[in-house]
């Protein structure tokens, strides 16, 4: 074989596309010639039917990159008795004159066909190419076929509004599980002196989906850009926090871009914030201890008793090794949380320490996530003025023998806690709330009868009244005391001077009921409801307190 090249300086083809057929030509005496053909086969549009172009006026496919240089082949006959071996010419169309780039000369054929390969094609020219043969004077060859090379990958850019990139300093205005609009800007280098396919389509995957290998446009997460080079599409991220939205563009000669990766936070869209809610879902929570001494928070509109969350025992605070006889006590959020409740626990077994377990997004009951609360060293009495603190009144909360969360008695500071303790046999309330606990120590009662009463919290009532009420352990009658809000926002605590006034109703013994508590509203008809532990480990939720509905076994 002797082989003529002119090649000219270029890149290395890289994608392959599918082979298709050309006309066959018309031979004389000679060899005969059919089915010219390049492989990769250039198409119009990636994964798209391939074009040989070897007819009048046709347009020429696209070849991309390639890890080997493109092969030319046809289909060659060859007489008996006929040893003229073919000949393989490409010329460069780009510009006028065009130029030879190749000349391969007596070319072995192998099975019927005549094969060479073209190395140094050029990012963005055009090309003509045939295969042909002279025996005994008679010329034929193949049709003239045309193919175009674009070796450059394209580009590709994401923007959004609504979930602006990390980093940007830009707050984002949309939320996890709404849709929000991200704009894809692609563009296809033209190389100088030559030509680009153009952009095709973008393929994208959001996390935790991944980019798959690309079989065509028009998919379900593929997009057409317009003449701009631009597209826009809805995505709604699923989970809150950071999320990546991978892109890639394709351009026509099936070159794929590197995937542009998009990384974007999605903040939790949040619920109403609801005191009594402990798991951030915008529903009030039952939290108690089951049989193994776990920490349960069950919701409390489910009407299921399985829990939502459950804190093992032996995360129960002061190293107890259980929850079980842990006081627990929340409503409403001390500063620098979540909007949802701060928890509070204190151990009637190791008394002097008040633990309090802050929501950041999520609660986390374990020693490690708890602070002490602050015992306050301002006293008043129960018309709010301040007063020196009373004899006994003590350093640290080893005087509470019961703690319930009233509900915010600040006005102006509607998503405080409270906290509503037994010591002495007196009621005191603990507001004012600072990082580190509570400011102020109210003394609601001197009378000292308490002490034989299980105190229930409910909340505050649709008017923002509140209430508290007590099961008499002796009698099993359950009290309902008001404490409605003034015309200044504070509230009115002279119903608790007498603790056996305000009955509304009977039959709450404690072997019937050996736990009583409220979360609130739990039934949405703008009122607070009363749950109980049954006396065989079932669930009971109340209407109020009448009309108990069975949510089952505690599990």
């Amino acid at each position: 074989m002797r082989t003529s090249r002119l090649l000219a300086a270029g890149g290395i083809l890289t994608m392959a596309v599918g082979l298709a057929s050309a006309p066959n030509a018309v031979a004389d005496a000679g060899l005969s010639f059919s089915n010219p053909r390049v492989s990769p086969a250039p198409a119009l549009a990636p994964g798209g039917t391939p074009t040989q172009d070897c007819a009048p006026d046709g347009t020429p496919g696209w070849i991309g990159r390639s890890i080997t240089p493109p092969t030319l082949s046809a289909d060659v006959q060859v007489p008996a008795g006929v040893s003229t071996l073919p000949d393989i010419a490409v010329r460069d169309t780009t510009t006028e004159p065009s130029t030879q780039v190749l000349r391969a000369t007596g070319l072995a054929v192998q099975n019927g066909t005549v094969s060479d390969q073209v190395p140094g094609l050029q990012d963005g020219h055009s090309y003509v190419w045939h295969a042909y043969a002279n025996a005994d004077g008679a010329d034929t060859s193949t049709p003239e076929c045309h193919f175009r090379v674009d070796l450059t990958p394209p580009t590709v850019s994401v923007n959004s509004t609504d979930f602006p990139v990390l980093g940007s300093g830009q707050t984002p205005t949309k939320f996890a599980g709404q849709p929000g609009t991200f704009t894809f800007t692609a563009a296809d280098p033209v190389p100088a002196g030559g030509a680009a396919s153009g952009v095709a389509c973008l393929q994208y995957a959001l996390s935790p989906a991944q980019l798959g290998i690309f079989t065509g446009c028009g998919g379900a997460n593929s997009v057409v850009p317009d003449a701009s080079g631009k597209a826009s599409v809805q995505l709604t991220p699923a989970d809150w926090g950071s999320n990546t939205l991978l892109v890639e563009a394709v351009d026509n000669a099936g070159n794929v871009s590197q995937p542009f990766s998009y990384n974007f936070y999605a903040p939790s869209s949040p619920p109403p914030a609801v005191p009594g809610d402990v798991d951030n879902d915008g529903v009030p929570d039952i939290v108690v201890a089951d049989s193994a001494g776990n920490l349960q928070v069950i919701n409390g509109s489910s009407g299921s008793s399985t829990p939502r969350e459950t804190f093992p025992a032996a995360d129960a605070p002061g190293g107890s090794g259980s929850w079980t006889g842990i006081q627990i006590a929340h409503r409403g959020w001390l500063p620098n949380t979540a909007t949802a409740d701060t928890v509070f626990a204190h151990d009637p077994k190791n008394p002097g320490a008040l633990y309090a377990y802050r929501n950041q997004g999520s609660l986390q009951l374990g020693g490690q996530n708890s602070t002490l609360v602050s015992r306050p060293t301002t006293c008043q009495d129960v018309t709010g003025a301040v007063v020196s603190c009373p004899a006994g009144y003590g350093l640290d909360w080893s005087g509470v023998t019961q703690l319930v969360a009233l509900g915010s008695t600040d006005p102006g500071r509607p998503d405080d806690p409270s906290l509503l303790t037994v010591e002495g046999g007196n009621l005191w309330l603990f507001a004012g709330v600072n990082f580190r606990g509570f400011t102020v120590a109210r003394q609601l009662t001197t009378a000292g009868n308490w002490n034989g009463y299980d105190l229930v919290a409910p909340g505050a009532d649709a008017q923002g009244n509140l209430a508290l009420w007590a099961r008499d352990r002796a009698t099993g009658d359950l009290h309902a005391y008001p404490l409605p809000k003034k015309a200044d926002g504070t509230f009115d605590f002279s119903a608790l001077a007498d603790s056996t006034a305000h009955v509304v109703a009977s039959g709450f013994t404690t072997a019937a009921y050996p736990t009583l508590g409220s979360s609130g509203d739990l039934d949405g008809d703008g009122a607070p409801d009363l749950w109980a532990v049954t006396g065989d480990g079932h669930l009971d939720v109340f209407s109020g307190w009448s009309a108990p509905y069975d949510f089952g076994a505690l599990k």
